[in-house]
């Protein structure tokens, strides 16, 4: 059974790479996709428990993946949330850490690590 994911990036280009790779590398089926993290945590919202994975942008169109993450500090033990960055900085781990993601990688030397790590996590 697919890894239920959404996606929360607002580059199109990188959505657009990355949803295939995932569905493909991770067994995951993409059942929303949020540019703004005012449209990520509705979605999540919405979703309900209906997800199992949240692979989420630290720089978003508008607000902050952080955002994201604080949503959902709350969520069902089944739910997982990894933050997939070009900006993997010690601090941004930290913070990331607090707001209890499950992961956090770097968009730009990690994938494949990111790949493994989803594909552990799938039922």
């Amino acid at each position: 059974m697919p890894l239920s994911t959404v996606l929360v990036e607002d580059s199109i280009t990188i959505r657009e790479n990355l949803i295939p790779a995932l569905e493909e590398l991770a067994d995951a089926e993409v059942v929303g996709v949020a540019e703004t993290a005012t449209e990520a945590v509705a979605l999540l919202e919405d979703l309900g428990d209906a997800w199992q994975l949240a692979v989420v942008d630290l720089f978003l169109r508008e607000g902050s993946g952080l955002t994201v993450l604080r949503a959902g500090q709350d969520r069902r033990p089944h739910q997982r949330m990894v933050v997939l960055t070009n900006y993997p900085t010690p601090e941004m781990r930290r913070r990331c850490a607090e707001l209890r993601a499950d992961a956090l990688f770097d968009k730009s030397r990690e994938l494949d690590l990111f790949f493994d790590w989803c594909k552990g996590i799938a039922p």
